[in-house]
């Protein structure tokens, strides 16, 4: 009986005990919230979960240097599901196709950094705001190259903080990577890296921006205008000071693809732009002397729209597999523009004036006015940009590169006798003429060679240059334009028969032009330079620089400074300016001179006498499109199209299954 109520009451007493232990559980079960007490608000709100690191189940983030995220994310994304229907992260899922491989896995990891934070201790810790601004100022031209703004998510001032606040480096397993390879890298292996290949215009496009955000100190982009069929005419620069004019430094242009099938000095010039970039920065004297005393523009192709009509067939016939089907025609097929103009017949026609105007008194060979009956023709914009590119910037030296011979030829292009189509036309620079046609011709492998069973070998004789009238007479060529309507000295070089040479050809072609495209660069350098002033020291802006038996002028830049090429000798030099007095000097040139002479001049201001001056008609020179008829040439682009009916990007399919949730904030705002 004893024994039997110890173990009733022990029961009993694991029973309360049990009964007490189960009360916190009920207490905290929250009660059944009526619809009523809920419109009151006198239902207890459950305490939310504590956000905890997680594993990284994201395919395009899996490379991360770290394995643990945290949800939300810094978007506010609540889950994964939420992350991978959203378009920031369809972005970096077909970025690395839309900037063909530029900048990836860069690109994606940053965004990763963002969607799928770094997680510690709980903790999300916040990618640096130095890596986001490296990347964006060394990928921004991928995203300008197909009209891409640069992603919200990565903006660098708002979810990127700085070092003293803890961040870390999302790209730090990248820079591991790149670092390894650069210190085990033998010296001759740090030389300028160039892909001898042929560039679609997006392809071109790209690899100038990414030059100049590379060498961002001596370089940038621009356009001066667009093709008929909307291409950017891109130019890049290379200066110690770029997008300014500085005094007394020298103005040099090449320009390439004029003729759209005729494509070796397009890829040229696309390699020379990053052989200037790269060798500045390795510290090649040569190249930094000539960009730090230079400023050097090169528009890689004039006609954008012609390469990809060459192009385009190019492939075609590659393809085909019958030898009896037509071939590519290389001497008609891209060689003309969108419109079917040949832009070097389309430039205004100033020899015809020139030889009109010979016998006249006074007549002069330089800065001739732009008819008014010219622009009731057909213009191209490709002409358009070109012309008013050249009348923007004070050129001195120029090169446009073509294809279908080996040879180099100076203007005049047009002959003195219209019935004559071989006739040797020289300019009162032939001499001058001569002089730069060399320069670049004895620099050239084969150029100047003595055979006649060869490329070019019709040349010969005349050690492969030629004037260009006695090579064949046409009007409206750019190079005569240059030289009879500005300060700017042009010839014409022909880099070979083959107008579209196999890409395995461009290799050679590159090795057989380099030195002749720096050594022709560098002739600016040669006769004198000056700056023209009056008494109290302004400049004078249109000053004339006239050279004795040379009856072509140069006229003074904006800040009165002027550059003369001028063959080694002795020169008598006048600096004449309407409303000043005449200054005269002698000077010396040496044949070994290797800079410009500095030749200054101090013109007396005077009441001038009738006829003692021969000046430029300033108010018909200045008439550029005076009846306005080509200026939406001018303008950024076509007409703006309406904001509802604006047409959407190639890119923007990538993105039209997401519907409502569609990533507009890609789409750049004009």
């Amino acid at each position: 009986m004893h024994i039997g109520y110890k173990r009733t009451k022990m029961n009993s007493l694991v029973l309360v005990i049990l009964l007490f232990s189960l009360v916190p559980i009920v207490w905290c079960y929250p009660a059944r919230c009526e619809e009523e007490d809920a419109l009151l608000g006198r239902c207890n709100v459950p305490v939310a979960v504590k956000p905890i690191c997680t594993d990284i189940v994201l395919g395009y983030c899996d490379d991360m240097p770290y394995t643990k995220t945290m949800y939300p994310n810094l978007l506010d994304n609540k889950n994964r599901e939420a992350v991978e229907t959203g378009p920031e992260y369809v972005l970096l899922s077909v970025l690395h196709t839309l900037l063909k491989g530029e900048c990836t896995p860069d690109l994606r990891m940053l965004g990763c950094s963002i969607i799928a934070p770094r997680c510690e201790m709980n903790k999300i810790l916040k990618p640096c705001r130095s890596s986001c601004e490296m990347l964006k100022k060394n990928c921004m031209h991928a995203f300008e190259t197909i009209e891409m703004a640069w992603p919200y998510f990565l903006d660098c001032d708002r979810f990127f903080v700085g070092e003293e606040e803890g961040c870390y480096d999302p790209l730090e397993s990248l820079r591991g990577r790149h670092e390894f390879v650069v210190d085990n890298s033998a010296p001759e292996q740090l030389s300028t890296i160039i892909q001898f290949t042929y560039h679609s215009h997006s392809q071109m496009t790209n690899i100038l921006k990414k030059t100049a955000a590379k060498c961002s100190d001596i370089s940038r982009t621009y356009s001066i205008g667009r093709s008929f069929e909307g291409k950017d005419l891109i130019v890049i620069e290379f200066s110690n000071n770029p997008g300014q004019h500085e005094l007394l430094e020298p103005e040099v242009k090449y320009v390439g693809n004029m003729h759209g099938n005729e494509v070796m000095g397009r890829e040229l010039l696309i390699y020379l732009a990053q052989y200037l970039c790269s060798e500045y920065l390795l510290g090649n004297q040569r190249i930094q002397t000539l960009i730090n005393t230079t400023r050097i523009h090169l528009l890689t192709s004039m006609n954008p729209d012609g390469y990809d009509v060459a192009a385009s067939e190019i492939g075609d016939t590659d393809e085909q597999e019958d030898a009896e089907a037509p071939r590519y025609n290389e001497r008609t097929s891209g060689r003309a523009n969108g419109q079917n103009i040949d832009l070097n017949r389309n430039f205004p026609d100033l020899t015809s004036i020139v030889y009109q105007r010979r016998r006249n008194k006074g007549f002069r060979t330089d800065h001739i006015p732009i008819p008014d009956s010219y622009w009731f023709g057909k213009v191209a914009p490709e002409t358009y940009a070109v012309m008013k590119w050249i009348r923007s910037i004070p050129f001195v030296l120029s090169a446009s590169l073509h294809g279908g011979d080996l040879v180099v030829s100076y203007p005049y292009d047009f002959s003195r006798h219209p019935e004559e189509e071989k006739m040797f036309s020289p300019t009162p620079d032939e001499q001058v003429f001569k002089l730069l046609a060399k320069s670049y011709a004895d620099q050239h492998p084969v150029m100047p060679d003595q055979s006649h069973d060869r490329c070019g070998g019709e040349f010969a004789n005349t050690n492969g240059i030629v004037n260009g009238a006695l090579w064949y007479s046409f009007a409206g060529g750019m190079s005569d334009f240059n030289y009879l309507h500005t300060n700017c000295f042009e010839i014409t070089v022909e880099l070979g028969c083959d107008k579209f040479p196999g890409e395995s050809e461009l290799y050679t072609g590159w090795q057989e032009n380099k030195e002749a495209l720096l050594t022709y660069m560098e002739t600016v350098h040669r006769g004198i330079k000056g700056i023209v002033r009056d008494e109290s020291g302004k400049a004078i802006k249109g000053a004339r620089i006239s050279v004795r038996g040379i009856r072509h002028d140069v006229t003074t830049a904006e800040d009165g400074d002027y550059w003369r090429i001028l063959p080694s000798g002795v020169h008598i030099i006048t600096a004449s300016a309407e409303g000043y007095s005449k200054v005269m000097k002698k000077i010396h040139l040496p044949s070994r001179l290797m800079k410009a002479g500095r030749v200054d001049f101090i013109l007396k201001s005077v009441v001038e006498e009738p006829d003692l001056f021969v000046s430029i008609p300033q108010d018909t020179y200045d008439r550029f499109d005076p009846y306005n008829k080509f200026d939406e040439y001018g303008r950024s682009g076509s007409r703006e199209p309406e904001e509802e009916t604006q047409e959407k990007p190639w890119w923007w399919s990538y993105f039209a299954f997401l519907g409502n949730n569609q990533p507009t904030w890609l789409l750049r705002r004009n």
